[in-house]
């Protein structure tokens, strides 16, 4: 969560489902204008809510191979390819062919020719015309109205679990299978070996599985995004092999373009960026608004430029955020936050606590809001965080002691941290090494700064298809530098 003046955002969906084969158009004809104007429109809404764009050597390098695969695929100079600001590991395409890709996935990938599959793949969702192909127009443009204007009801539809058709959308099979031979054909065009793309997919499936393993001991972890608006199965990484293996090239018989990758890589940002905070376990701590508060068990998190999700038990779901204290005081931050986040549903507020939390002076406010199938209970918190801000969790849950039990819990973990606190709280980043002639992956992993050193290593080098030889080149994570420097 990045310190902001607004009080809140809504997340959009991160790939428009529709269903029904049908051939690639002409890429002459792919675009239209109506494309063009929506995705510029969208283009900055959706940064602002992904995490914004992230700079620098390693985004112009990604913009390079995009412009690469793109004429591969007939549509040169005509799409906006951006790195995002985001540890999840996703790509995505909107009408308009914007493309965006993730910091996180960047550092999953293993060469620039497997990066340029991801990038081909969405192409071929933009040259497939799958945005369109269930007039998901209508909802493409409700979801942008979302993220740009956002409304108390509209809030309180995300809070009560009515918006599951946004955020449920996926690609269907068959769309996944016509991008995926896509991506084939642009990798080839664009002379980049044809077998990256079942590689892209694979490497992906194993982030999958890293991420699934962690979640059984870490509940504040998710599967990866990328594989939840496009599921990934066996059957799609067989098939892209066959779909290569018909090109009559043979495996490297076209180059990856490792050390490019590589050098593009080194000093990324891994992990969550200090600016937004990070979430460690079921916690969340920001270095420079020097804040924390830690989630009672069974709870999840998840990290975003404008607030953190939370995820609990009995159907508990809400959101911390913050904003400047208005001249009002606390008492008229709680007005206008409950007011907002009511706007004209029938609602009422049943209870109001003042009290202090850790030290710092709290409102506490229950609400009632009356819904098509009943009462849904709000709990909202406000903090005065002595420091000009003001920081609020907004939490729906199902009317249950349980979950009342575990919602106080979690109010009352919120706190200031230390300067000693916030100092620990460092960075990461990915640096590419030589292996040396007595480096092994136990070696090296030892030097990777994480609670999983070992599967990390193996993941971001991929290890069970790629060998490490001495000369060759490897990915690490340290911690480098200061919070807040990047």
């Amino acid at each position: 969560m990045r310190r902001i003046g607004a009080l809140v955002a809504l997340p959009l969906a991160l790939g428009l489902a529709s269903c029904g084969p049908g051939a690639p158009v002409d890429p002459a004809t792919a675009i239209s204008p109506e494309d063009r104007a929506l995705g510029a429109e969208q283009h900055p809404a959706l940064l602002m809510e992904f995490g914004g764009e992230y700079g620098g050597p390693t985004a112009r390098y990604v913009r390079a191979v995009g412009e690469r695969v793109a004429a591969g695929a007939g549509l040169q100079g005509q799409c906006t390819f951006t790195l995002v600001n985001s540890a999840v590991v996703n790509a995505f395409a909107v009408p308009g062919c914007y493309i965006y890709v993730t910091r996180g996935l960047v550092a999953v990938v293993t060469s620039e020719a497997e990066l340029a599959s991801v990038l081909g793949h969405e192409l071929g969702h933009i040259l497939g015309r799958h945005a369109q192909r269930q007039e998901n127009r209508s909802i493409w443009r409700q979801l942008g109205v979302i993220a740009v204007s956002v409304t108390g009801s509209e809030r309180l539809t995300r809070l009560a679990n009515q918006a599951a058709q946004y955020f449920g959308l996926r690609y269907s099979r068959s769309q996944e299978y016509e991008a995926d031979d896509l991506s084939v054909r642009y990798l080839q065009n664009a002379g980049y070996d044809v077998h990256a793309a079942a590689d892209m997919l694979a490497a992906l499936k194993r982030q999958e599985t890293f991420m699934t393993q962690l979640q059984r001991a870490d509940g504040a972890r998710s599967v990866p995004e990328w594989a939840l608006s496009h599921p990934l199965t066996e059957r799609r990484i067989e098939r892209a092999r066959e779909t290569a293996d018909k090109t009559g090239l043979a495996d490297d018989a076209l180059p990856e373009n490792e050390p490019s990758y590589f050098a593009a890589v080194d000093g990324l940002l891994f992990g969550d960026d200090p600016e937004q905070g990070f979430v460690i376990g079921s916690r969340f701590a920001h270095p420079l608004m020097r804040i924390s508060f830690e989630a009672p068990a069974g709870f999840s998190l998840a990290n975003s430029p404008r607030a953190i999700r939370l995820t609990g038990p009995n159907g508990i779901s809400g959101e911390f955020g913050g904003s400047p204290l208005p001249p009002g005081g606390l008492a008229r931050y709680a007005e206008a936050l409950a007011a907002h986040v009511v706007g004209d549903a029938p609602a009422e507020i049943t209870e109001v606590s003042q009290l202090v939390v850790n030290g710092l002076p709290t409102i506490i406010l229950q609400v009632r809001l009356a819904v098509q199938d009943g009462n849904v209970p709000l709990a909202m918190a406000v903090y005065d965080g002595r420091d000009g801000q003001a920081y609020h969790f907004i939490i729906a849950s199902p009317p249950a002691d349980a979950s009342a039990q575990a919602i106080a819990r979690l109010f009352s973990s919120f706190r200031r941290l230390s300067a000693a606190e916030a100092a620990a709280l460092r960075p990461r980043v990915i640096r590419t090494v030589r292996v040396g002639a007595g480096d092994t992956p136990a070696t090296l992993a030892a030097r990777t700064v994480d609670p999983a050193p070992g599967p990390l290593f193996s993941l971001l080098n991929g290890l069970e298809q790629r060998q490490l030889r001495p000369g060759s080149l490897a990915k690490i994570v340290t911690v480098v530098g200061q919070p807040g420097t990047r």
